[in-house]
Parts: C-alpha cells; sequence; structure tokens
C-alpha cells in the first residue's frame, strides 16, 4: 500500500494524494476540532465518496448530527458498521450516487431530450422512462418519452391511460432533432442499425456491443430496469411521486412474473422500498379496468380452449376468445397457467411465438423466425422468456390465409426443423424428432396476435 504522510488541514496533501470522484475517502473522527476543514479541503480536492469513522470520544449522536447537517453527501459510519452489510450497502450506493451525478450534469444544459424505448413498451419500459424524467429533473416538455412503434397491448394502455404515461411516436428522421437521447430497457442494437451511438443506456438485459455510450448502466442479473434505476433514485435521495412509485412497482412484479422469474434480492428490496410510496388501490385497477365480470371471463376462457388447435407444443386460439384478462386478477382464472387465453382482433395483426431455451436462446429465435418468414418481424427477451413477431400479412403472402390447424401444423415443423438443427448430429425419425419436441424444454412456441393481456404471466414451458 502506498502511503502519503501531510497535514490534513491543508488542501495540498490531497492534491499530492491525486485523490479522484470514484476514490474512496475514509476519515476518523476522534472528537477533536477540525474535521469540518478536512472535509472542506477532501471535497475542494475533488473527493466526493468520504465516509466519516466515528471512534473514541467523538462517535455521539450530537457529533453525528452535526457532521451530517453541515455535509449532506458525507456518509457517517459508527465503527461496528465498518464491518458489516451497511458499508458495503453504502459504498454501492455511493458508486451510483456518484454515477447519477455524472450524467445528470451531462444532460442538464440540454434543450431536449428523447428517452428512447422499445417496440410496442411493456410496463418495465414506460415506468423506467418515467423514473429517469424524474432523475434528469424534467417534464414532459422537455423530456419525451418515446417509440418507434407505440402501446397496443390491452393492459399495457390500461396502465399508460391509469397513470397518465404519455409515450409520442418517433421516427429515425426525429433524432437529430433531440440533444440527448437516453435508452431505458432496451439496447441501441434493437434498432437494427437506426442508432449506434446514445448518450445514457440503463438496461437489465444481455449487453450487446456494437454501438456507443457515453454513460451506461447495465445489470443483467437484475429482473427489471426499475430495480437498476430504483437505486439511482435512492442513491440521489430524489422524490418519488406516488404515481411514479405505482408504474415503478408494477413493472417490477410484471417483469419478475411476480418473482417467478430471475427475480433477486435486490428486486424485492426495490419492491420493498416502492411499495409505501406507490397507490395500492390504483395497482390493483391497472389490473381489474375494463375488464368483463367474473362469469363471462370464465365462460371466455372455455371458449378460447375448446377452439385451440394443437399437437402439444402449439396452440391456436379462436379469433375475438376472452377479452380483457389480465393476471392481476390472482386467483380468477387458476388455469390461464395451463392455457393462454387470447384476444384474437382479425387480419392485419402480428402472429406472436413464444419461445424458450435455456441456451442460444437470442440466435435461436431469430433463427425460427427467419425459417417462418423471412427479412420480417421481431425477437427478442430473456434466456427463459422471449417471443418472435411476424406480421399477419407477411405470414399469409407467403403461406396463405391464417387457418388454426394449418398454422398449427406449419409451426410444428418449423420447430421440429429447428430442433433438428440445434441439437445432436444423430439421425432421429420424424416421430422421434416429434416426441422430442412436444417434451423437450429446449423450445416452446405458441401463436396467437398481439393483443393477450395474459402474456406477462406466461412461462414458455407451459406451452408444452
Amino acid at each position: 500500500m502506498h502511503i502519503t504522510a501531510g497535514d490534513l488541514k491543508r488542501k495540498d496533501t490531497f492534491h499530492k494524494a491525486d485523490i479522484s470522484p470514484s476514490t474512496c475517502v475514509i476519515v476518523q473522527d476522534s472528537g477533536k476540532r477540525g474535521l469540518k476543514r478536512v472535509l472542506n479541503n477532501i471535497r475542494d480536492a475533488g473527493g466526493t465518496l468520504i465516509y466519516v469513522l466515528g471512534v473514541g470520544t467523538g462517535a455521539s449522536a450530537e457529533r453525528e448530527e452535526e457532521i451530517r447537517t453541515a455535509f449532506p453527501d458525507v456518509t457517517y459510519l459508527a465503527m461496528a458498521e465498518l464491518f458489516g452489510g451497511p458499508l458495503l450497502t453504502e459504498f454501492g450506493r455511493s458508486l451510483t450516487r456518484a454515477r447519477v451525478q455524472q450524467y445528470q450534469r451531462y444532460f442538464a444544459d440540454a434543450e431536449r431530450v428523447l428517452i428512447l424505448l422499445h417496440n410496442d413498451p411493456d410496463p418495465d419500459a414506460m415506468a423506467s422512462g418515467l423514473a429517469l424524467r424524474n432523475l434528469l429533473r424534467r417534464t414532459k416538455a422537455t423530456a419525451i418519452i418515446g417509440a418507434i412503434q407505440g402501446v397496443t397491448r390491452p393492459e399495457n394502455l390500461r396502465m399508460a391511460n391509469l397513470l397518465d404515461i404519455h409515450v409520442e411516436t418517433v421516427t429515425a428522421a426525429d433524432f437529430p432533432s433531440f440533444d440527448r437521447i437516453a435508452m431505458v430497457d432496451v439496447q441501441p442494437h434493437y434498432f437494427t442499425g437506426l442508432i449506434d451511438r446514445v448518450d445514457l443506456v440503463i438496461d437489465h438485459h444481455p449487453e450487446q456491443t456494437g454501438y456507443s455510450a457515453i454513460f451506461k448502466d447495465i445489470r443483467s442479473d437484475y429482473g427489471s430496469t426499475c430495480t437498476i434505476l430504483t437505486e439511482h433514485l435512492r442513491a440521489v435521495d430524489a422524490n418519488i411521486s406516488e404515481r411514479t412509485a405505482t408504474a415503478m412497482l408494477y413493472a417490477i412484479k410484471s417483469d419478475t412474473l411476480f418473482f417467478n422469474r430471475q427475480a433477486s434480492r435486490v428486486d424485492l428490496e426495490a419492491f420493498s422500498f416502492l411499495y409505501p410510496l406507490s397507490d395500492a388501490d390504483a395497482d390493483s385497477q391497472d389490473g381489474r379496468r375494463g375488464n368483463h365480470d367474473g362469469a363471462p371471463r370464465l365462460r371466455a376462457e372455455g371458449d378460447g380452449q375448446s377452439s385451440a388447435r394443437g399437437a402439444g407444443l402449439l396452440g391456436v386460439p379462436r379469433r375475438g376468445a376472452a377479452r380483457g384478462l389480465h393476471p392481476l386478477r390472482r386467483g380468477l382464472l387458476p388455469a390461464a397457467r395451463r392455457h393462454q387465453v387470447d384476444d384474437c382482433r382479425g387480419r392485419g395483426e402480428r402472429l406472436v411465438r413464444r419461445l424458450g431455451a435455456q441456451h442460444r436462446l437470442h440466435a435461436q429465435r431469430r433463427r425460427v423466425r427467419e425459417a417462418a418468414v423471412p427479412g420480417s418481424g421481431s425477437a427478442g427477451g430473456h434466456r427463459a422468456m422471449a417471443k418472435a413477431v411476424v406480421p399477419v400479412a407477411r405470414y399469409e403472402a407467403k403461406f396463405g390465409p391464417i387457418d388454426p390447424p394449418a398454422v398449427t401444423s406449419r409451426m410444428l415443423e418449423l420447430a421440429l426443423r429447428f430442433l433438428h438443427e440445434s441439437g445432436s448430429p444423430e439421425k432421429k425419425t420424424p416421430r422421434e424428432r416429434e416426441k422430442e419436441a412436444v417434451h423437450s424444454p429446449l423450445v416452446s412456441v405458441a401463436l396467437r396476435a398481439i393483443s393477450s393481456p395474459l402474456a406477462p404471466t406466461m412461462g414458455s414451458t407451459n406451452w408444452r
């Protein structure tokens, strides 16, 4: 360890030590006079991660309150806290605070900011947009939450309407008109070459390459982007409105499938922090508003199940079945986890196939989509759950009119081809490959119209 001796009451001592904003500085408080002068010298030299360790006669409640009042950004710790979890938590929060303050300063002089979401934004994307706008201390006039394709799913529209979240439609031609561009819950590669340089990326999906960003915070081990932004908000002690807290709370529940998918301790901590700040009634209304009564919904589910055609792996629900169902009505439709019920709106919509795989999923789901209709649609998601989208018009142009038995047969054929290409090279009979497709956890595909409100609850392996 390099040791530098010097007088702590002189500023040049800390300049010679070459401290930076990311240098952790721990100062012992022994109760003597002059501590405030030392702390001022550290800040003047560029130090921001400053910790005061109270020991001896100086570790009193009055002393701690005095230091906290004079230096709000300084963390005061008792000796016992130095050897426990609180210190690690404080270190992590301080590093996050430094990161947030850096991009806050970078965005401060921009007249117009675009917070870009992925196409057809889900609750995590919309709530993350609200949270980032809060962090940037901006209004909807100076920080636009936008997407190239707007919100279409019924439950997401209900959330946007209930919480007054306005997502504007933007195009690539609009990008130059913004002074700064930030992305939440998505990375530039998603837009396939439309944008390769952004100012800020905050996301919880696996990190991708091929673009440049001034600032980025990507944590693929987090269950939702809102969990990351909860830490950002807490790090700078930002005021969180009831509306923003409610949106973020619902987003964490939705993206982790009620903590059944990729949820970790940090997601639970974020949930616990946001819950008392949120409107619990609004959160429950988000799932109930616009729905039918229970009995009609149960009958609709029965209609949807009876109209499905499948070969174990696939299901094609009848058009018009089960409108307005939503996972927040817990306990209402226990069979929903066994049968996906869809609101199919008719021609001109999109086919969505939900895929699940344990490895190589990103490349695999695109291969399945390209095998169906090359050059169309999009794909994305996580290792445990994902989807591929193909416009119905393009599907019909290649394979003819949508007919449930024919579509199921086609999807099964593509899934079998996918398994054959992705699996072991050993030869199998068609019957063996079909049996493998039905029982294998490697892939699971469902065909549905885009408007299904039950989608957030459906793990891919439910479609076997």
